[in-house]
Parts: structure tokens; sequence; C-alpha cells
């Protein structure tokens, strides 16, 4: 079993940069780099996340034979050092092209987690001519959908997701009170077992990945967020062109299985897979499944069995 990867909080030994983008929402936070002329390959983290969400990934792929490139990572609207609030998802999406664009790039790649894989399709279907493949990790999917939208019937279907929203709304409603809280369940370690659902095996978790979901807990952001998928009209994805792959842990919280079915009827080229000893952080947990599950997004030309002998595990 592959020891689950710490993340990498310094840009520099990834060798990304930090790239500040003023967009219609505000300034975007980015870290690009490893330029060699090709497309971009963008990364979307989820909801209480940030940019270092991706690190295991690409410490995944620097041990492979194909090391990504074009990398782009960026900080959402409402996360991370992306202070700053995008009013729709069609904002929300118009503001990562915008840095995608200003980084020089004028096609891509994006693989997106959790909300940051709802993120990706939606660019996918506005962007058609653009966006040259779409990977997703523990999508938004159906599951979620259901939640939002009809909460008794959802919550029965992903109690996990139910019991997270709930206590983002709890939060929200003590307002300024919430902060405080917060840092104190982090300081006696209570916000650590607040998480642990989240993964498949949460003893084993590095420290720096339950600091990092502790202080991306903002309730605010995240209710926004519910409140653009749940009015999202997911009809608009027949636009997208091109292939869309998908994985996700069998032990997953917040992706029912059903999901995989629920996004093949949306979209033209779609497959999935399920890892079976993963959560729903499997970029976290199983870097390298998850790294030679997305072979044909972020690595078109390379087949799959060479990329699964090149990686280590």
């Amino acid at each position: 079993m592959t020891t689950p990867t710490a993340l990498e909080v310094n840009a520099t030994p990834l060798g990304l940069s930090r790239v500040v983008v003023p967009t219609a929402v505000g300034a975007i936070t980015s870290y690009a780099g490893r330029r060699t002329g090709g497309a971009a390959v963008v990364m979307l983290h989820g909801a209480a996340a940030r940019w270092t969400t991706w690190t295991p990934l690409l410490a995944a792929s620097d041990r492979s034979a194909h090391p990504l490139t074009d990398v782009v990572l960026i900080d959402l609207p409402g996360w991370g050092d992306s202070g700053v609030r995008a009013p729709s998802l069609e904002h929300l999406s118009a503001a990562v092209v915008d840095v995608i664009r200003a980084c020089g790039y004028d096609r891509w790649r994006i693989v997106g987690h959790s909300l940051g894989g709802f993120v990706a399709l939606d660019i996918a279907a506005r962007h058609p001519e653009e966006t040259l493949a779409v990977g997703l990790v523990s999508a938004t999917g159906g599951g979620v959908l259901d939640v939002l939208r009809r909460p008794l019937r959802g919550g029965l279907r992903l109690p996990g997701f139910a019991g997270m929203l709930l206590a983002m709304h709890v939060l929200h409603s003590l307002g300024r009170a919430a902060a405080p809280l917060l840092l104190f369940l982090r300081n006696v370690g209570l916000l650590r077992a607040f998480a642990a659902p989240l993964f498949r095996h949460p003893n084993e978790v590095d420290r720096s990945v339950s600091d990092a979901l502790a202080g991306e807990i903002r309730p605010v952001a995240f209710l926004r967020a519910a409140r653009a998928a749940r009015t999202y009209d997911d009809r608009r994805w027949r636009r997208i062109r091109c292939v869309v792959r998908a994985v996700a842990g069998e032990r997953d919280v917040f992706s029912a299985p059903s999901d995989d079915a629920w996004f093949a009827r949306r979209i033209r080229d779609f497959s999935a897979e399920r890892l079976r000893d993963a959560g729903h952080y499997a970029a976290v947990e199983r870097p390298d499944e998850v790294l030679r599950s997305l072979t044909e997004v972020l690595a078109p030309g390379v087949e799959a069995p060479a990329l699964r002998a090149a990686v280590r595990s």
C-alpha cells in the first residue's frame, strides 16, 4: 500500500512561480511553471482546499518517466490566497480561463477535484475548442446535487456530504464566532477527526493534509459554491467535445457509485474508474494510481501500461 504523500507548500521546489492575475471578480492567485510550449495542464482543487492539494500528484509524476509540464495550479475564488468571491459558476469559470490565458496558454487540459471537477466540466462546455481533455477526481456529481436539491432523499443517499453541508450551515450561523471555534477545534485536534471520513485510512494521512483542510474550512465560500451547483443546468455538458476521464475512491463519502452512470448520460466521451483503497482525496492517498487512471488526460500519447510500469509504487 502506497503511503499518502505530504502536501508541499513551497512552490519553488516544484518548479512553479506564484502568479496573481486580475480578473472580473478580483485578483486570483495561481502557481505556474515547467513551461515547454505545450497546452496548459490546469488543476482545480475542491471546496475547503487550495493549490497544494495537487502536490502529491505532481510528486508522483516526477517519479515517473513523464513528469507533468506546463502546469497551472489555481486557488479558486474564496479559498487559498484568492479571497475574492465569484457570484456565479459562470463568473468562476471565466476567472479561471482569464488566469490560464494570462499565463500564456490558449489551449488546456483540466483536472478538477470535487467542486473543481464541476468547474472543469463547465469550462469544457463553454470552451469546447480550447479544452483538449478533462480529468475528474471525485467530482461533484448527481449524488451531491441530489442532497442540495432534495435534502431528505439525497441525505439518505450521501449522508457524509449531507452532514458536511449541515456543519457548514451551523458554522455560517455563528457568524464571527465561527473563526475562534474552528481555531479551538483545530488546536485540540478535533478538526482532524472532522476530516477523517474523507480518507480511506485517516490515521495514515500526513499531518500537513489535515492541517490544510482545517485551514480552508470557509462556510461562506462552501455555501456559495453549493448554491451555484444546486441551480446549475448540466445539460450544457452536451457541448463538451473532448474526452472526460474520471477516477474516485470506492470509499468516497461524497461520490456515489451511481455518479459514474449519471455523468455518462450527460457527457459523450466519458469513462470512470473506482480505486479500491481510497476515499474522497484519492489524489492524496493514491497519487500514483490516479496518475495512471488519468493517463489519457495528463500524458496523451503515452500508453497506460507504459506509464504504469514507469510509476514507482
